[in-house]
């Protein structure tokens, strides 16, 4: 006769590990990574190279040296947070900055906490923060796209962003109509053939990434909704009460970061809400507070704030839990 073996939980295995979910992540992100190439050149090649370099081998030298443990670095974990704390910088950035960036994502936001899985906040946003707060002029230095390799690696022609120039000529009392004349078009925006960060170029082909991990059920459609679906409610009512100082939802949704957050960093399994409804509410509070940011901080860009104060609220979003099935409820 067979034993009968019951082991404690999970007892249903999925198809998908942590190391097949994050290549799955990187593989996403490469047609962005591509156009950022493509308008950005060497830089943006510099960039991303010292990124994820400098992420892997601090990692590596936290988990065996202070962790005392063996290092995975093939978990691809730290390529992830390499790569997106390239794509929230410029390509100008020097190398020395993008490691120290890389530092205080991977020492202080990741392995202080005891490493993958169990860090609070997203730890390309804390490096991308720490370093706009104290490089303040190198982080707003933005290199104007080059098409076809042709951009500089050094001493790029800079200029403001899209919303960098909104921003400052409502602060001089010009109307949106004006401004809207002085930043690209939407095609433009789409594509990416506009000044900003890595990763705020081309919201085409980000989309498409994101898209590719609903695709493979890497991620669930409730953060990626909540979050479009507040940028495009909030901006536009207060577009409809005043058009002539507000800006149309579309262009808040094509500019900045806000592609990246919705489907790369509002999304991280570790630092977002568990369930259905804390992922609404979850998604919802970033999409709101960007806007508030966007349209009344002192910042033109809102999305790396937003998402790290809602990063803060995980743990009390994840006290929604469902009932255990068969449990009685509270009369």
């Amino acid at each position: 006769m067979s034993l009968l073996t019951v082991s404690g939980s999970p007892h249903i295995h999925g198809e998908l590990s942590v190391k097949k979910i994050m290549w799955l992540v990187v593989y996403a992100m490469l047609p962005a990574l591509a156009v950022s190439f493509y308008y950005f050149g060497l830089g943006a090649v510099k960039v991303v190279v010292t990124a994820v370099a400098a992420c892997l081998f601090f990692e590596w030298l936290i988990t065996k040296y202070l962790l005392k443990e063996e290092p995975d670095l093939g978990d691809g974990s730290a390529v992830i947070t390499g790569i997106l704390l390239a794509f929230n910088v410029p390509s100008n950035l020097p190398v020395w900055i993008i490691v120290a960036g890389s530092l205080v994502a991977i020492g202080i936001a990741k392995m202080s906490f005891g490493g993958l899985g169990k860090n609070p906040f997203n730890p390309a946003l804390v490096g991308r923060v720490f370093l706009l707060i104290s490089f303040p002029v190198q982080m707003t230095s933005w290199p104007k796209p080059v098409p076809m390799f042709k951009a500089p690696l050094l001493d790029a022609v800079t200029g403001p962003t899209p919303l960098g120039i909104v921003k400052e000529g409502l602060r001089n009392g010009e109307s949106v109509e004006k401004l809207m004349s002085q930043v690209p078009d939407y095609v433009s925006l789409l594509l990416g053939n506009s000044g900003g960060s890595l990763g705020e170029v081309s919201a085409l082909f980000l989309l498409l990434g994101g898209i590719f991990l609903l695709y493979k059920k890497v991620i669930t459609w409730h953060i990626p909704l909540s979050f479009m679906g507040s940028v495009l409610i909030f901006s536009g009512i207060l577009w409809l009460a005043n058009p002539a100082h507000f800006v149309n939802p579309l262009f808040h949704l094509l500019t900045g970061g806000m592609m990246l957050g919705i489907f790369f960093m509002a999304t991280d399994m570790v630092t977002s809400p568990m369930t259905p409804a804390g992922q609404l509410i979850f998604g919802a509070g970033v999409g709101i507070l960007t806007i508030l940011i966007r349209v009344w901080g002192a910042y033109p860009e809102g999305v790396s704030f937003a998402i790290l104060i809602m990063n803060a609220f995980v743990p009390l979003l994840n006290k929604l839990k469902p009932k255990r099935f068969g449990e009685k409820l509270k009369v």
